[in-house]
C-alpha cells in the first residue's frame, strides 16, 4: 500500500489543511493500493505563497544550476525507473514493458534534452536598437492527468526548471502516486525550497482555484476539451497565460500507394498504445476503397490476437481502462457503433476471453465508419478504431480533417514527398509520416479543439518566458 499522509510545499512534507484522503485503485485488480491527501484552496494558498517567494532567486539563478538540476533528474529516473513503471503500471493499468519505455523512458530523456537545450540557448539577441530580452514568465500552475501521469508532468516541469519558473502541481487523482515519488526526487536532488510544490485533491476543488489565483502568472493544463474551457474561464479575470494540451480524434490515412499490409499492421498499434488512453492516438483510419478488404482482413486478425490481459505479464499488449467509470464509457462507445449500423469486425461488448475482474474492455474494430455517427466524431480514449474509405486525394484529405481536433495525424505512401505534402495540408499539430518516430525534442500540441500552445523541445520552453524589448 502506497500511503502519502502529506503534501510537498516549500521544500517540506507538511500535512494538508483538512482531514481526509483519495483512494487510489489498481484498475486491474480493483484493489485499493494507495492513499494521497486531498488538499484545499488554503493549501494552494500556501504552495502560491512559496512559489512567489522563491522566484525571486530561482528566476536569477544560473543557467549552470539548472543544467545540473535537470540532469540529476533524468539520473534519478533510471536508477527508480524500475520502481516508477512498477507503480504507474499498478495505479494506470499500463502494460508493464510500454511503462518502462514511454512512462519513464520518456521523462527521463525529457528531463535530460532540456539541460542540453540550456547549453545553447540565446536569452538575448540585438535587433536594430533594441536588446530582447526573454525572462521566465513567473509562478505556473501545473493540472496533469492519469493516462501518462509522469510523462504529462515532466512535459511542463523541466521546461519551467530551465526557464527559471516556481511552480505548483496538481496531480491527477486517479494516478497521483508517481508525483509523489517525483517529489521525493526533487527534494533530494535539492532543488530550492519553493521552485517545486505539490498539493493533490480534487480538480472541482482545487484545479479552478489555482487557475484563477492572482498569483498565479501561467496555467498548463493537459486533459479534457472540456475541462480545458473551465481552466480558461477561471484564468481570464486574471489575464494570465494558459496552454491546454487536450483532445484528439487523429486520423491514419493511407494515400493509395501505400503498402497495405504494412498500413493494417501498424494501425493497431497507432491506435491501442497505452490501451488506446492517448490523446494523440490514431483513432481514424482511412483508407482507399480499394484496400478496404485487404487491410480490414489483416487488421481484424491482429486485433483478435491482441493480448489483453495482466499488466504486469511481459507479453501483455493492452492492459485495462484507468477506472470503472472509463470502462463504462468506453463500453458505450461500443455500443453506439453498433447501433449507429458500423461494421464491427473485430472485439465487441463485454469483458475479454478468459478474464473476470479489472477495468477491462475488448480491443475493438469498427469498419464502413460514416462521418455523422458519434464513434467518428468523438474522443472515445479507449482501444477502439474506427475505419472508412475515400474515392480520391481530395475526400481523404476532407475526412482527415473532419473534426473539431486537430492533435496528431499520420500518412502512408510509397514516396515520402507525396505524404509530407499531404501532412503540411493536415490541421493538426503532428503528423507522423510512414511510421515516423516520436520525437521529444519537436513540439507537440494542438490546433481547434486540441489545445494551444506547444510541450517539447525549444518551443516547450519557450512558453514558460515572456519577451522583453529594451531599446537603446
Amino acid at each position: 500500500m502506497h500511503v502519502r499522509d502529506q503534501l510537498y510545499i516549500d521544500g517540506k512534507w507538511v500535512d494538508a489543511s483538512k482531514k481526509g484522503s483519495i483512494d487510489v485503485i489498481n484498475p486491474a485488480t480493483e484493489e485499493i493500493i494507495g492513499k494521497v491527501p486531498i488538499g484545499s484552496s488554503e493549501d494552494v494558498d500556501k504552495a502560491v505563497a512559496a512559489a512567489k517567494s522563491a522566484f525571486e532567486t530561482w528566476s536569477k539563478s544560473d543557467i549552470n544550476q539548472r543544467i545540473e538540476a535537470l540532469n540529476a533528474l533524468s539520473n534519478a529516473f533510471k536508477e527508480r525507473g524500475e520502481e516508477l513503471a512498477q507503480t504507474i503500471t499498478a495505479e494506470v493499468g499500463t502494460p508493464i514493458g510500454y511503462s518502462r519505455v514511454a512512462m519513464v523512458g520518456t521523462p527521463r530523456v525529457v528531463s535530460r534534452s532540456y539541460a542540453k537545450i540550456l547549453e545553447n540557448f540565446s536569452w538575448e539577441e540585438e535587433v536594430r536598437n533594441s536588446l530582447i530580452c526573454k525572462e521566465p514568465v513567473g509562478v505556473c500552475a501545473f493540472i496533469t492527468p492519469w493516462n501518462f501521469p509522469l510523462h504529462q508532468i515532466i512535459g511542463k516541469v523541466a521546461p519551467a526548471i530551465a526557464a527559471g519558473c516556481t511552480m505548483i502541481l496538481k496531480p491527477s487523482k486517479e494516478a497521483p502516486l508517481s508525483a509523489f515519488i517525483l517529489a521525493d526526487i526533487l527534494d533530494e536532488i535539492g532543488l530550492p525550497a519553493g521552485v517545486f510544490n505539490l498539493v493533490s485533491g480534487h480538480g472541482s476543488d482545487i484545479g479552478n482555484y489555482m487557475s484563477s489565483h492572482p498569483d498565479v502568472d501561467m496555467v498548463s493544463f493537459t486533459g479534457s476539451t472540456g475541462a480545458g474551457v473551465s481552466v480558461s474561464q477561471s484564468a481570464a479575470p486574471t489575464i494570465k497565460r494558459v496552454t491546454l494540451e487536450l483532445g484528439g480524434k487523429s486520423a491514419n490515412v493511407a494515400l493509395d500507394d501505400a503498402d497495405p499490409v504494412l498500413v493494417a499492421k501498424k494501425a493497431i498499434g497507432a491506435c491501442h498504445q497505452n490501451s488506446g488512453q492517448t490523446c494523440s492516438a490514431l483513432t481514424r483510419l482511412i483508407i482507399p476503397e480499394g484496400m478496404n478488404e485487404q487491410i480490414c482482413e489483416i487488421i481484424a486478425g491482429k486485433n483478435d490476437s491482441y493480448l489483453v490481459g495482466d499488466p504486469l505479464d511481459e507479453n501483455t499488449r493492452c492492459g485495462p481502462m484507468v477506472s470503472s467509470r472509463q470502462q463504462t464509457s468506453v463500453t458505450e462507445y461500443i455500443q453506439s457503433g453498433i447501433n449507429e449500423g458500423a461494421i464491427l469486425i473485430s472485439g465487441g461488448l463485454g469483458m475479454p476471453d478468459g478474464i473476470d475482474k479489472g477495468f477491462y474492455v475488448k480491443p475493438t474494430i469498427f469498419a464502413n465508419v460514416t462521418q455523422d455517427m458519434r464513434i467518428w466524431k468523438e474522443e472515445i480514449f479507449g482501444p477502439v478504431l474506427v475505419i472508412t474509405t475515400y474515392k480520391n486525394e481530395s475526400e481523404a484529405l476532407s475526412l482527415a480533417n473532419d473534426s473539431v481536433y486537430g492533435l496528431s495525424g499520420g500518412v502512408w505512401s510509397a514516396s515520402n514527398e507525396r505524404a509530407i505534402e499531404f501532412a503540411k495540408k493536415m490541421r493538426t499539430g503532428q503528423v507522423s509520416v510512414n511510421g515516423g518516430a516520436f520525437n521529444v525534442s519537436a513540439p507537440f500540441g494542438g490546433y481547434k479543439l486540441s489545445g494551444n500552445g506547444r510541450e517539447l523541445g525549444t518551443h516547450g520552453l519557450e512558453e514558460f518566458l515572456e519577451i522583453k524589448a529594451i531599446q537603446m
